[in-house]
This record gives structure tokens, C-alpha cells and sequence, in this order.
């Protein structure tokens, strides 16, 4: 794809002091992920938030693909948008149909849906990630330099926007699960990395290890992570 950086630059200005919206912050995200898709000329886009269990939760999409691709993910606990949130880092795929080996769920549910490429951009609260852009080609395509950082911009858009929604006191339900993605993502990150070191595994494994500990005991994810940090094991 080419990008303009004037037109990027412009679109970015109007989107950032944009408050056209019916009052509901999800409203906004809306429209944002739909002039994304126009701006970038790609196949579809979407905005993934973290919820209480730190699990990301579908909060808008571009078309009915972008939305499936965004609940498998979220219910898979795999995919490039997962790992963009888990490790803090744009993550791509040029066929996640492909990636059998890697991602083997979201590879066989997006083989019958024209969901190729996709790339995961992690969207930040004071340098906190609270959850994901996710983009995709409806064809085969590498992701370069300049669409990554283009992306990594439209992805700053988004923080804006949530930060303006938090401060005017409309993010609604949404401001709680931004507030507890700040207030437990250290924790989080630390036990994470406690896993990773005792077990031997890689980052998105280990935080699904936390998930899974905190579903099964229906408990938010925060406190698992505590319990693991204060014991040493999760929780049986």
C-alpha cells in the first residue's frame, strides 16, 4: 500500500480533535476504525480492549471478518493481535491461513474468510498497553517499515481518543477495564516473565497460563498473577 505521509498527517489532525459523535466514546472508535480502512485502502480494521481478566474484547470493526478475526483471537488466546498486546510490539502476518504451526486455531477459521495478511499494533495508556489495532489485507501481503509506522501512528490516534473519553468522564463501562489494564499490567508483566523463567515458555503461553488460572477460578486475572508472584505457582 502507499501512504501519503501529508494525507496521513492531515487525517491523523482531523480524527484527533474529531468530537462528531453521538456521545458514546465506542461511537467514535467506530468511525476511527472505519476511516482507517479508507485511509490505508486495506481490507478491514478493528480495536480490541482489555477487560478485567486482561482478556481483549472486540470494541469495533470495520465488516463482519474483522469482527471474527478479532473473537477468535480473543477466544483462542493466539494470533498476531494477541501477541502485539502481550508483548508490547507490532506483530505481522503476510498469511495468517498459513501459520498452521503457529497460530493452528485462527489459521483454519480464517481459511474460509477473505482475512489474509494481518497486522497487530498495541495501543497505549502512558506507555501501558490496554489493548490492540488490528489490521488485514484480503490477500497474501508483507507488511513494510513504512506501513508499521504508520500504523504505530493511527494507533497513538486511538490512545488519544480514549485519554480525551477518560478525562470527559464518557468512556462509560469501558473506563474500567482501561483503569484495571493500568492499574495490573506490572503485575501482570512480572509474572508473566516468572512463568516464562520456571516453565519455559514463551510470553503469549504463559500469560494464556494466567488466563486459563483465572477462568477456571473466576477470578480476575491480577490477582492470579499476585498469587503466582506470592507463592510461586498458580493457584490449584
Amino acid at each position: 500500500m502507499s501512504i501519503d505521509d501529508l494525507a496521513l498527517a492531515q487525517s491523523l489532525r482531523r480524527l484527533a480533535t474529531s468530537r462528531e459523535d453521538n456521545g458514546s466514546v465506542v461511537s467514535v472508535l467506530e468511525n476511527v476504525v472505519q476511516a482507517c480502512v479508507d485511509l490505508f485502502g486495506i481490507g478491514g480494521a478493528g480495536l480490541m480492549i482489555a477487560d478485567e481478566q486482561d482478556l481483549l474484547r472486540y470494541v469495533a470493526a470495520s465488516d463482519g471478518p474483522g469482527r471474527v478475526l478479532e473473537e477468535t483471537e480473543a477466544s483462542a488466546g493466539e494470533g498476531p493481535c494477541t501477541e502485539s498486546y502481550v508483548t508490547s510490539r507490532v506483530v505481522t502476518s503476510s498469511d495468517v491461513t498459513a501459520e498452521h504451526d503457529r497460530w493452528p486455531i485462527l489459521a483454519k477459521t480464517m481459511a474460509d474468510l477473505p482475512v489474509r495478511a494481518v497486522l497487530g499494533v498495541p495501543v497505549r495508556l502512558g506507555g501501558v498497553p490496554v489493548g490492540t489495532l488490528d489490521v488485514y489485507c484480503e490477500d497474501e501481503h508483507e507488511w513494510d517499515d513504512s506501513e508499521v509506522a504508520a500504523l504505530t501512528r493511527y494507533a497513538e490516534v486511538i490512545a488519544t481518543t480514549l485519554t480525551a473519553a477518560l478525562q470527559a468522564h464518557t468512556a462509560g463501562e469501558l473506563a474500567r477495564q482501561l483503569q484495571y489494564a493500568l492499574d495490573y499490567r506490572v503485575v501482570i508483566e512480572r509474572a508473566v516473565g516468572y512463568l516464562m523463567a520456571r516453565q519455559q515458555l514463551d510470553a503469549v503461553a504463559a500469560f494464556n497460563a494466567l488466563r486459563g488460572a483465572a477462568r477456571s477460578r473466576r477470578s480476575k486475572i491480577g490477582l492470579v498473577a499476585e498469587h503466582v508472584l506470592d507463592t510461586g505457582a498458580l493457584p490449584g
